[in-house]
């Protein structure tokens, strides 16, 4: 049996609610979810690399990846591009969340030019459902990806924060002019 991943925790306030931050023992970031019903970060890393897979120890500011998030809120959208992240999706969805790093801050793509971009034109729904399951919102911005006719669709934190976090990126966009 291998040894567990030790993982780290930290929680932040953000403007749209507390977040959840969790890094492995180099800094990488694994999960960020905001914490709307207190634990429910650890079912989501259960199914990710399972109940016994992973050790939690809390720390402050893991990696500085805390304060990054908070630049990124105090309108730094680029303090965000540099954080190193490691998922334990499959090759498919890892596929799509790294994709999801190519939406430049203050950009948006379709679910259908998304799936063009990675070479999977037919396969809208599947990218979709991967990003809909991303443990990494917004390092790895699936809020960045709407409709084909550019609507906000779907958001696992709800479609308030989508539109807040594409608004404050064109804001802050607009003011680096």
């Amino acid at each position: 049996m291998p040894e567990p991943l030790r993982f780290v925790v930290d929680s932040l306030p953000t403007p749209l609610g507390p977040m959840h931050v969790v890094c492995d023992d180099v800094g990488r970031l694994r999960l960020l979810q905001w914490q709307d019903d207190g634990e429910r970060f650890r079912p989501s890393l259960d199914r990710h690399y399972g109940p016994d897979g992973y050790t939690l120890t809390a720390a402050k500011d893991p990696f500085g990846r805390c304060s990054a998030i908070s630049a990124y809120f105090a309108g730094d959208p680029w303090a965000l591009e540099e954080i190193p992240v490691e998922t334990a999706g499959t090759p498919f969805q890892r596929l799509v969340w790294g994709a999801l790093r190519g939406i430049p801050v203050g950009g948006t793509e379709s679910y259908g030019e998304l799936s063009a971009r990675i070479g999977r034109p037919k396969a809208v729904r599947a990218v979709g459902l991967a990003n809909g399951a991303n443990p990494i919102g917004i390092v790895v911005p699936c809020h960045r990806v709407v409709g084909a006719d550019g609507t906000l669709t779907g958001y696992g934190g709800g479609l308030e924060r989508k539109r807040f976090l594409l608004d404050h990126e064109a804001r802050a966009l607009e003011s680096s002019r």
